[in-house]
């Protein structure tokens, strides 16, 4: 098994990381996966042992490589494939993001006045610094 050969976007796709493998391709060309911090192309071999930095969206994931998956199958058997190195800290972040207080208007009260979204915009600016 360890003589076959596996391109790192389809194995991506097949553990399930990227719904598709062209999303896989893409996330290898604009430099989203990462091996020991060098961009890698889409054709790179995977080898077992090798640790991959992906970044999808704000999410941020480290895996191992424990086993090579040709074929896309389900997720209980995909996880097997891998090993989740993501520090806990950088999941409970991304988790938190879905957490966040959602600003609500009354019922009733119509459009946001130009003067309302100017308010409401210095919130989002007073919150970033």
């Amino acid at each position: 098994m360890e003589k076959e050969k596996l391109r790192i976007d389809k194995y991506l796709w097949a553990i399930r990381i990227f719904k598709t493998r062209s999303l896989a391709t893409e996330a290898c060309k604009a430099g989203r996966v990462k091996l020991d911090g060098q961009n890698i192309k889409a054709s790179h071999e995977v080898r077992i042992g090798e640790i991959y930095a992906i970044s999808k969206g704000i999410e941020r994931k480290m895996i191992k490589v424990t086993g090579l998956l040709t074929n896309r199958s389900d997720a209980k058997t995909a996880v097997t494939f891998y090993e989740d190195l993501t520090p806990a800290e950088e999941t409970h972040r991304f988790k938190s993001i879905f957490h966040a207080p959602i600003l609500k208007r009354d019922r009733g009260t119509g459009r946001p006045t130009k003067r309302d979204r100017r308010e409401i915009d210095g919130l989002f600016l007073e919150g970033d610094e």
